[in-house]
């Protein structure tokens, strides 16, 4: 029995983006695995957060900044990568 996924929009930019959100999930796991632990940090929105809450806030804001540049600006789409990039870095930094 074979699947049929030709109705599924599946470009190397989807494939991409898949991979590189597997490999994220990896690397905390063998950081955790390295590092147990990790210890909850207070940030500035006073939450306690671990490193795998700062992963999710970091990917849920990454789609939403990909969403609203699709809304509203008209560069391409690698500029919000870039700008994505920037604010996971914040995010572990100070989250």
């Amino acid at each position: 029995m074979a699947f049929d996924l030709s109705w599924m929009a599946w470009t190397w930019h989807t494939a991409v983006f898949f991979i590189v959100i597997a490999c994220l999930i990896a690397a905390m796991g063998v950081w955790e695995y390295v590092s147990p632990g990790g210890g909850p940090r207070h940030g500035v929105l006073g939450l306690n957060t671990t490193r795998g809450d700062r992963l999710f806030i970091s990917l849920l804001g990454s789609a939403y900044i990909h969403l609203a540049w699709l809304a509203l600006a008209s560069g391409p789409l690698w500029w919000a990568t870039v700008l994505c990039l920037g604010y996971a870095v914040l995010v572990f930094r100070f989250v």
